[in-house]
């Protein structure tokens, strides 16, 4: 199935354009060039469209974190970001050919971000590396081949805690790092509260996530 997104090609005047093919999986530079109006995230080399607008059931999950996380003043050890900003992260391309092993081939924007190592934060345009820790909401959008994909990519990269909130279920699905894997995911539900490992001492209400 061709996939389409909309260019805009002169101002004011938007275009919609087959998915630009290549034999080599695409790159952060690639990445860069591009003016799609939709937002999209780069995959091991391919193009993924993001869903349209976040639904207000969404931005009201992603609201009632961040200021959980603001209240609790997580600011003081690590710094907490929130989409659209880009992660750039390691890992092999789909693609059998890539012009440089050490070209970057995956760009994604998680809903929430929480970043300790600073250094990670030099380069003004994305955070270069593995947060150490990431939350992803999910939308009925989001097929199952996506969500494999970013959580095979956040254990590759060694993001050290992983949420995804099922906004459908209210259900929280926590994976852990150990040994360089996550192991069996944690599900939390109305009532019970998440012990945030990277935020040590932290723990989050799951009514406060869906309040």
């Amino acid at each position: 199935m061709k996939q389409y997104l909309t260019i805009e090609k002169y101002p004011g005047k938007e275009v919609l354009v087959e998915e630009p093919e290549s034999e080599y999986g695409f790159t952060y530079a690639d990445y860069l060039t591009w003016n799609f109006k939709e937002r999209i995230e780069l995959i091991r080399g391919k193009i993924f469209k993001m869903s349209p607008a976040p639904t207000v059931k969404h931005q009201v999950i992603l609201f009632n974190l961040s200021a959980f996380f603001i209240k609790k003043k997580i600011g003081s050890t690590c710094q907490m970001l929130y989409a659209p900003v880009d992660v750039r992260l390691k890992g092999k391309s789909f693609r059998k050919k890539k012009r440089r092993d050490d070209e970057i081939t995956t760009v994604v924007q998680p809903d929430i971000i929480v970043v300790c190592d600073t250094s990670k934060l030099e380069d003004n345009r994305c955070i270069d590396g593995a947060p150490e820790m990431v939350i992803e909401i999910l939308s009925p959008g989001n097929t199952k081949t996506e969500t494999k994909y970013k959580l095979d990519l956040y254990e590759e990269n060694g993001v050290l805690e992983f949420w995804m909130v099922h906004q459908e279920y209210k259900t929280v699905e926590v994976f852990l790092l150990k040994d360089d894997a996550y192991g069996k995911p944690v599900f939390y539900e109305m009532g019970d509260k998440i012990p945030c490992t990277v935020l040590k001492g932290l723990k989050v209400p799951v009514t406060e996530i869906f309040k």
